[in-house]
């Protein structure tokens, strides 16, 4: 069977375009003829991923769409004569970007639109989660299901050291880590907030890590860096690195203390998985999918109570015998992203083409 898979953007570290790639070879160890199409391709990945619109694009069995933003790949798909699958991995909802970027803000609204245009112009529609499946059936899709992102973390253990960012990171200070974009749905300030809470009534040495693009909603960053001055926090207890070579994301992971998660919207998380591959306790506001991510490893809190985060906090960076514990259910947990289970999501998926969905 022919199965290819459209992404409009396939960037080496983006959880989509990892996780496409990723199917694609698993379709191909299946004995499966698999392609992966992208509109827009990075340089190094040229020769792995074909441009959308070479010969061979629409000439799957099944086509994949994995959709994430608005783009020309969607009436293309809704085109296709047979095998449509949809593949949701989330929009943030626009809410978050009114007060930063209306640019951003009509590109929200937009892309759930155009993603309401295919209900009923799909043979299956799949979140990467419940939480995203819900949303799918909300809007009228029908059938739909769920097919986890297929994340491949053994990168993490295969990452040799970097002797000059492990000795910064060394110093003394316990550092706590976030990976991701500098968004407004990721609730970067209550970050800081915590961070304050943590300073004043639990430990003076604490350093806050963000990894992650911080131009893309520029204005919040500014605002992020702004809100830092006005409160005179110390600057150097909060770094934030931009975007960072896999190299040094694993050392960044590796010498962490905590994981923190402060999102109040995901569709998956896939930082989470991470951060359990890399054996680094994760405390996460419960929220959107991330419970379903975390499925009951990791700590998780509700009520947004900052004063009792950093509490918690202090509790995984310093009791052993609770890091210890938190870490192994984390190990019982991250089987359950293997390629295995990816594999009988992708024999599911087969099955239901033979027989015509």
């Amino acid at each position: 069977m022919q199965i290819n898979q459209w992404v409009p953007a396939a960037h080496r570290g983006d959880g989509v375009g990892d996780s496409a790639r990723r199917v694609r070879d698993l379709l191909r160890r299946m004995g499966h003829r698999s392609e992966l199409y992208a509109l827009v391709i990075d340089d190094d990945l040229a020769g792995d991923v074909r441009r959308f619109g070479d010969e061979g694009t629409r000439d799957g069995d099944v086509t994949i769409l994995h959709f994430a933003l608005s783009s020309a790949m969607t009436e293309a798909f809704a085109a296709l004569p047979r095998g449509r699958v949809l593949q949701y991995h989330n929009i943030t909802p626009a809410r978050f970007f009114a007060p930063y970027d209306a640019g951003l803000f009509r590109l929200a609204a937009l892309g759930r639109r155009e993603l309401a245009s295919l209900v009923g112009r799909v043979e299956l529609a799949l979140g990467d989660s419940e939480f995203n499946r819900r949303e799918l059936e909300s809007l009228g899709f029908h059938p739909t299901g769920v097919m986890p992102l297929a994340i491949d973390v053994g990168w993490i253990a295969r990452t040799p050291g970097r002797p000059a960012l492990e000795s910064l990171l060394d110093d003394g200070l316990t550092n706590f880590l976030f990976v991701g974009r500098i968004a407004p749905n990721k609730r970067i300030e209550d970050h800081l907030w915590l961070a304050e809470h943590y300073r004043r009534y639990v430990n003076l040495d604490g350093r806050f890590i963000f990894v992650g693009r911080h131009d893309a909603v520029p204005r919040y960053y500014a605002t992020l860096r702004a809100f830092i001055a006005r409160f005179d926090m110390p600057r150097d207890r909060f770094v934030f690195t931009g975007p960072v070579p896999r190299e040094d994301l694993a050392v960044y992971y590796r010498a962490s203390s905590v994981y923190i998660s402060l999102s109040e919207h995901e569709g998956f998380c896939a930082p989470l998985v991470e951060a359990m591959a890399s054996d680094v306790p994760v405390l996460a506001y419960s929220a959107a999918a991330v419970p379903e991510t975390l499925g009951g490893a990791g700590v998780e809190f509700r009520p947004k109570d900052l004063e009792r985060a950093a509490e918690l906090l202090g509790v995984l960076a310093f009791d052993e015998e609770v890091r210890d514990a938190v870490i192994a259910r984390q190990r019982r947990r991250l089987p359950d992203f293997g390629d295995a289970v990816i594999d009988r999501h992708l024999q599911a998926l087969v099955d239901r083409a033979g027989q015509g969905w």
